[in-house]
């Protein structure tokens, strides 16, 4: 029953009816909409439906293999990971993972192409040890396979943030108040030691050279206030196991609270203590 379904699906679909021979005379075709199949008729034409099947099928396969040889060769070729793309990608990845918080710029440097390279099929950026990605560095890039090689290629790493820059024009040895600065991004790898990014970083803290409005404030250049300066009279103070005694003194040196300071007791005695806040110098008995 299936395969006369099937008879009559394909001859409404290629619009073929059967033809009556009357002797001589041909009627005219009968329309596909009323003829009727018996068993036997579907049983002769059974093998031609299947041999139409397979031969469709046979065609679609082809023409799938021919559009898909078709489109990978129009297909354009993918680009290959060059050394500059793979060197940009590591330093991505090392500046995403130690200072995700600030904005980078990264330029690599050419190889030198005097270099007699192997051709090497696995090769990697590393990092050398003690080498930091701050301003201009280097890059290792090494060849895995033997006899391999390495080499070093440089780059240029521009990091930028938020840090205090100056809002007035800041003298040297000259305390620097939360009102003097202000947060700015700015370019960071611009100073080598680092600039100040917390006002908490400026507290009791002097800047050694003068500073324009709009500049940072290098770490390299401040310096603890000192608790003591060269000359002003001091309070030696002496403590000991249940006891104390003080007297007076000159100091004979600039010390922070903290560090070491020699001074001069009236006595014309040169005695070293510990600088404290207040102009007072401690000794331990």
């Amino acid at each position: 029953m299936i395969a006369f379904r099937w008879a009559r699906a394909a001859l409404k679909f290629c619009s073929v009816a059967p033809i009556i021979d009357s002797g001589t005379n041909v009627d005219r075709p009968i329309r596909s909409e009323r003829a009727r199949l018996l068993w036997g008729s579907v049983r002769l034409i059974w093998p031609s439906l299947v041999g139409m099947k397979r031969w469709l099928v046979f065609c679609l396969l082809i023409c799938g293999n021919a559009l898909t040889s078709l489109s990978q060769a129009t297909a354009p070729p993918e680009a290959s990971s060059t050394p500059t793309d793979a060197i940009r990608h590591f330093v991505e990845n090392e500046l995403a993972r130690s200072d995700p918080e600030l904005r980078a710029e990264i330029s690599v440097g050419e190889i030198d192409p005097r270099l007699q390279l192997t051709p090497c099929e696995r090769v990697e950026p590393f990092l050398r040890a003690g080498t930091r990605l701050w301003g201009r560095s280097f890059v290792g890039y090494r060849c895995l396979q033997h006899p391999g090689w390495t080499i070093s290629v440089p780059v240029m790493v521009r990091l930028y943030g938020s840090a205090l820059v100056a809002t007035q024009t800041l003298l040297p040895l000259q305390a620097i108040s939360a009102d003097a600065v202000r947060q700015q991004e700015i370019e960071l790898t611009r100073e080598p030691s680092g600039v100040a990014v917390r006002v908490e970083q400026l507290e009791d803290r002097i800047c050694t050279r003068l500073l324009q409005i709009g500049q940072p404030i290098p770490l390299s250049c401040l310096r603890s206030v000192p608790a003591i300066g060269q000359g002003d009279p001091v309070k030696l103070v002496g403590v000991g196991s249940g006891f104390t005694i003080s007297t007076d003194a000159t100091a004979l040196s600039t010390a922070a609270a903290g560090e070491t300071v020699r001074v001069r007791t009236d006595s014309g005695r040169t005695i070293s203590g510990i600088a404290r806040k207040g102009r007072v110098v401690e000794v331990s008995f």
